[in-house]
């Protein structure tokens, strides 16, 4: 059984060249032929994220849509230490973010 479909030629030449195509499969019962329609989506950018502040166990980034913190402490400082440089780092963060805006302002 031979089965036919229709397919443009730009999809056909992204599927020789092994790249992913995506699509809806439609099937036209008065023609008896099938039909494949590429979607056309956006590439997706990698967004650049901007340093804000560089603090001793990590940094404060800023994108588009979020602002992004990370910190990263070892294991070995101890309870009671990382708690008190969470709490240091914490305003640090608050401190970072106020004179962002305040930049951004004037």
């Amino acid at each position: 059984m031979i089965i036919k479909v229709v397919i443009s030629e730009e999809t056909w030449a992204r599927m020789l060249t092994g790249k992913r195509v995506e699509g809806a499969l439609s099937y036209d019962k008065w023609t008896g032929v099938k039909a494949f329609k590429a979607y056309n989506r956006k590439a997706s950018e990698p967004g650049s994220d901007r340093l804000v502040r560089k603090l001793p166990w990590g940094w404060v980034k800023e994108s588009k849509m979020r602002v992004k913190v990370h910190e990263s402490l070892p294991k070995s400082m101890g309870l009671e230490r990382m708690l008190s440089e969470l709490a240091v780092e914490h305003n640090v963060v608050c401190e970072a973010l106020v004179d962002e805006a305040i930049v951004n302002r004037v």
